[in-house]
């Protein structure tokens, strides 16, 4: 009769997104994440192949739950400007609640081969606005200009690289605005 399983991928996959954020992705070990759910390293293979696919688990489990924010964000307006402004401030708050992962998901050069389809998914929301503020046809530029913005100002506070005195959050808020007026002006 064989043994009962004693942890599911979902809990492995958990226990490694906490591990991350408290040990960052050198200290995201099988041997770490095996104590965390309370079994012997060797047991992990049993749903994880190995560390290179547990971080690629990771890095899907934050993009789809920063896409389920981003579209919880777009769902609270209708105005292009008002939802471009909710969605980079839930982004922004992801990634001061989880900066390992974010950076993860979205560190140039990161060998992290992310699944397109969550994506896809989780991108829905940012081309949506970028459609309705540059139209249709320069969503995609749009998106990555907005998407290429916050991520270096995001970047850029949780390094510390902002060392002027200054509000951020007004730099922040001032930033939402001039990228709301440059992409609404490519109509």
């Amino acid at each position: 009769m064989p043994t009962p399983d004693r942890t599911s991928l979902p809990e492995i996959v958990a226990a490694g997104r906490a591990l991350l954020e408290s040990e960052g992705l050198a200290g995201l070990t099988m041997q770490a994440v095996a104590a965390r759910v309370g079994v012997r390293a060797p047991s992990l293979y049993k749903r994880v192949r190995n560390r290179r696919e547990l971080v690629a688990l990771i890095a899907d489990a934050t993009v789809r739950d920063l896409g389920d924010r981003l579209d919880a964000a777009a769902a609270r307006g209708s105005d292009p400007r008002q939802v471009l402004a909710a969605l980079a401030r839930a982004a922004r708050s992801f990634a001061r609640e989880r900066p390992v992962a974010f950076g993860l998901v979205f560190a140039p050069g990161s060998e992290v081969a992310l699944d397109r389809e969550s994506l896809a998914r989780a991108s829905a929301a940012v081309l949506r606005v970028s459609a309705g503020l540059a139209g249709e046809p320069h969503a995609l530029e749009a998106a990555r200009t907005l998407t290429a913005w916050l991520n270096g100002f995001v970047a850029m506070e949780l390094s510390g690289a902002f060392r002027l005195d200054g509000d951020l959050e007004r730099a922040f808020e001032f930033g939402i605005d001039r990228i709301a007026d440059a992409l609404g002006r490519t109509r």
